[in-house]
């Protein structure tokens, strides 16, 4: 189903649909339930993503980690200053993420599930090289780290990755983290796409 520009609003505002862009730069819809970034509690509210981002310097996360690692394979459609959009698969759950400009440390963040193979299909179509990685879930002071520990062309960084209700809010910082790189483009998932860590001289 098309959405034109006329009810391109109403259908996002409806929850009712989901509305993506196809290769022509058509509005389309399909039907699901938005899901917002963590962090937003508010329904109403419009969905963002406030994240910090630090470069870890000991393993001393490794006994916090909590459940079991994910090996995350993900790609790139577009990416630019202003936009990305984002394929993943994450064992049996596949996603495509519309990501806007970033203000600070903050960014609209749109997000959808999609069937494993249709990501696979899309993967196909993303820029190179893919970013492979595997994710913890870690818990320091009552907060939920995400820890990623990269491979391929990006083999041996690793990054600590903590989102946020607001830019403001306090982060008792764990002792196995370095360098903030929260502003640092070099390390966003779309640079390391067209600029890998092992090219960084």
């Amino acid at each position: 189903m098309r959405a034109d520009a006329g009810n391109f609003e109403a259908l996002r505002q409806s929850g009712q649909s989901q509305i993506l862009l196809n290769p022509l730069g058509k509005a389309f819809a399909i039907p699901g339930k938005n899901r917002y970034s963590s962090g937003m509690n508010n329904p109403g509210a419009e969905p963002l993503e406030i994240e910090r981002k630090f470069l870890i310097v000991s393993d001393g996360w490794r006994s916090l980690v909590e459940g079991s690692p994910k090996r995350l394979s993900q790609g790139y459609l577009c990416s630019d200053s202003r936009k990305s959009v984002r394929v993943r698969i994450a064992g049996e759950r596949a996603t495509v993420t519309v990501k806007g400009a970033r203000e600070g440390i903050t960014r609209l963040e749109l997000q959808y599930d999609i069937p494993v193979r249709d990501a696979e299909l899309m993967l196909a179509l993303c820029e190179r090289p893919l970013i492979d990685k595997t994710r913890y879930i870690v818990r320091h002071d009552g907060m939920k780290w995400e820890v990623d520990i990269f491979h391929a062309e990006n083999e041996g960084l690793m990054v600590a990755e903590i989102e946020l209700e607001r830019e403001d809010q306090p982060v008792n910082l764990p002792d196995w983290v370095g360098q903030e790189v929260s502003h640092d483009a070099r390390y966003y998932n779309s640079c390391l796409a067209k600029n890998p860590y092992s090219t960084w001289k």
